[in-house]
């Protein structure tokens, strides 16, 4: 598999970082594309930063079930992830957080990148 574009490597981990107008199922699409990419590289971390991504209301608490179970089946346990989003995207009580945790799949969500990247470096 090509390197996703939007995509950049660093040491430890990579960071992909989307932009457009999309749908939501497009910008889970992409996102599942980079999580399957540092799967099958061996990339044990990723950060995703949506925050350039426009065009879909913020999901609904289905959208974020069948998100999380999507994700972590790509992950498939061996990539780690920190998602930064627009602060109004974060469910209150973080459900995806849950629901993904719930399907093997370790990751959390910030609104913002120094914060997710911190995290996301302390993780082993």
């Amino acid at each position: 598999m090509e390197r996703p574009e939007y995509m950049e490597l660093a040491e430890g981990y990579a960071r992909f970082r989307p932009e457009g107008c999309v749908s939501l199922e497009m910008a889970v699409a992409l996102v599942g594309g980079a999580l399957t990419f540092c799967h099958d590289q061996q990339i044990p971390r990723l950060l995703v930063d949506t925050t350039r991504l426009t065009g879909f209301p913020p999901p609904t608490i289905a959208d974020r079930y069948f998100i999380a179970q999507d994700w972590a089946q790509k992950a498939k346990g061996k990539v780690i992830v920190a998602m930064v989003v627009p602060p109004e995207v974060i469910d209150p009580q973080k459900f995806e957080v849950i629901a993904a945790t719930n399907a093997g799949q370790r990751v959390d969500v910030f609104t913002s990148e120094s914060e997710a990247l911190d995290w996301l470096l302390r993780q082993e």
